[in-house]
């Protein structure tokens, strides 16, 4: 029964032009993007049909517990080489900062700022606004070391307290051309045009 449900599912894609290689997830916060957690926490597999932990469909890259924002799923590797790879893909989050984000920061996320032996940077950083301390980016990075964000800007000081910068919240709101347009908790399949547009 279940191999039929995945072929008359496999029908059905093939119909309505979606793909069968790209799957978008949008991660609440609270769940941890691995197949299987020892603490019994949830992960993404909670919010994804049985099928798709069985046949092998893997995050294409990471966010973290308290993260949230687009998650893409393959089962094809080269495609998540494609889309992981350094300079490959470019990746736009939002941010809420806590703390006094200046010019001058921004100007240092975008040379490089040296954390625990390696440089991070991002492409771009925009101010969208404020809210007492704390500041709302947008982020646009090309590669993702182990969390690229929150350490980059915890590597810089608030002018005003001499304390560490920290990102309170982390949204991924668009990978490549495809952009997150998914209830938060809810999934979907890329279209053929999507997928096509990604790789």
């Amino acid at each position: 029964m279940h191999k039929s449900y995945v072929n008359s599912l496999l029908s059905m894609k093939r119909q309505m032009n979606l793909s069968h290689k790209l799957l978008a997830l949008h991660k609440p916060k609270g769940y941890i993007v691995t197949r299987s957690d020892d603490h019994g926490r949830k992960t993404v597999y909670d919010l994804l049909p049985d099928w798709a932990f069985d046949e092998g469909w893997m995050p294409i890259g990471r966010l973290d517990l308290e993260s949230k924002g687009l998650l893409l799923f393959t089962r094809d590797g080269h495609i998540g080489n494609k889309l992981t790879k350094p300079g490959g893909c470019q990746k736009v989050y939002e941010i809420w900062v806590r703390g006094h984000v200046t010019d001058e920061h921004i100007a240092q996320t975008k040379r490089g700022v040296e954390s625990k032996h390696e440089l991070l940077k991002a492409l771009v950083v925009e101010k969208l606004g404020t809210g007492g301390a704390k500041t709302k980016l947008r982020i646009i990075i090309d590669e993702g070391k182990n969390r690229h964000i929150r350490r980059l800007f915890g590597a810089l000081k608030d002018p005003k307290f001499g304390t560490p910068l920290k990102v309170l919240e982390l949204k991924r709101v668009s990978i490549g051309s495809f952009g997150l347009d998914i209830e938060s908790g809810k999934w979907r399949f890329l279209t053929n045009k999507e997928e096509q547009g990604l790789i």
